[in-house]
C-alpha cells in the first residue's frame, strides 16, 4: 500500500477507488546498469492496460532497497546520529514524469497527447503525488499505455539498488498485478563509476562519448 506523505482528501479518494486486481503489462523497464558520476540517464517504465476496463489511477512508486519509502526517491538513508535528514541522493532528478492530464508520451521535456500532438499544460514533473515517492498518470483506458520517465544525474559512486512498485490506484484498493496475480514490482542494480564519463565535441558539433 502506498504511504501518504501529505494530508487532505485521502479518505474521499479512498472511498471512490474500486477494489480488485487490475492486470498490467510492463512493456519497458529500463535503466542503464553502468553509469558514471555526473552522467545524465533516463529511467523509463512503460505499462499497458491489456484488460477491458480502465485502470483507476496508474502509478509508480520508487523505493529504497532496505528502507522502502522512508528514503527519498533515488536516495539512500544514512544511519548516523545527529542528521536532520538521513536521506542522501544517489541520483538527482532533473526531470520527472508528466502530469496525469497528459498522455503517455514524453518529448523534449513536454507532455504530448497521443491523439493530436498539442502539448498539455503542467510541465515536467506534474505527475508527482502527495504519496511518498509516487507518481501517477491518472486513469488508463483499456488497451492504452503510459510511460513514466525520470531524467536523473548520478551523484554518488558505487553499486546501488533501485526498487519500483506499480499500482492501479493510490489508496491500496485497486491493485496492479501480473497475469498470474503477482504484484507488479522490479529492481535495477546499477554500478556508478567514480570517474565522470569522458566526452568531446567533434568538428560536426556532435558530442562523442569515449568508451
Amino acid at each position: 500500500m502506498l504511504v501518504l506523505a501529505g494530508c487532505g482528501g485521502g479518505s474521499n479518494q479512498a472511498s471512490s477507488e474500486p477494489s480488485g486486481n487490475f492486470e498490467v503489462d510492463v512493456a519497458t523497464a529500463a535503466f542503464p546498469v553502468k553509469q558514471h558520476l555526473a552522467q545524465h540517464t533516463d529511467m523509463v517504465i512503460t505499462v499497458r492496460n491489456p484488460g477491458s476496463k480502465p485502470i483507476p489511477d496508474i502509478a509508480v512508486t520508487i523505493t529504497d532497497a532496505d528502507e522502502g519509502t522512508a528514503a527519498q526517491a533515488f536516495s539512500e538513508d544514512l544511519h548516523m546520529p545527529g542528521l536532520a535528514d538521513s536521506s542522501r541522493p544517489v541520483w538527482v532528478i532533473d526531470q520527472a514524469p508528466c502530469p496525469a492530464s497528459a498522455s503517455d508520451i514524453t518529448k523534449d521535456g513536454q507532455c504530448v497527447p497521443r491523439d493530436d500532438g498539442v502539448p498539455e499544460p503542467g510541465g515536467p514533473g506534474g505527475a508527482v503525488t502527495a504519496y511518498a515517492n509516487t507518481w501517477a498518470m491518472g486513469k488508463l483506458g483499456a488497451g492504452r499505455s503510459a510511460t513514466f520517465k525520470w531524467g536523473v544525474t548520478a551523484v554518488q559512486a558505487g553499486v546501488h539498488v533501485v526498487h519500483y512498485r506499480i499500482a492501479a490506484g493510490l489508496n491500496g484498493k485497486a491493485k496492479a498485478v501480473y497475469a498470474g496475480g503477482r504484484p507488479l514490482a522490479g529492481t535495477f542494480v546499477v554500478d556508478i563509476a567514480s570517474a565522470p564519463e569522458q566526452a568531446y565535441v567533434n568538428d560536426a558539433g556532435q558530442v562523442v562519448k569515449v568508451r
